[in-house]
């Protein structure tokens, strides 16, 4: 594997891990240490899904920037 393969590869693997934390992250993430919250409204919920979808979006797009350009490399 090229350098800049490698390079490419690593940029989308961090890309696609960070959405994935912020979304484990977000604000209606649930762990055994965290005190119950009131349930969110619906327009809420839909807003948090719309900024979940484009930041998977934006992982995508970087992602496959990331390979357009480490094919054109070699």
């Amino acid at each position: 594997m090229t350098g800049a393969r490698r390079a490419a590869a690593g940029l989308a693997t961090l890309v696609l891990g960070a959405g994935l934390l912020l979304t484990a992250c977000g604000p209606n993430a649930s762990g055994p240490n965290q005190a119950k919250q009131p349930a969110a409204t619906s327009s809420e919920d839909a807003q948090q899904v719309q900024d979940m979808q484009q930041k998977v979006d934006s992982a995508e797009s970087a992602a496959a920037q990331a390979e357009t350009d480490a094919t054109q490399n070699n």
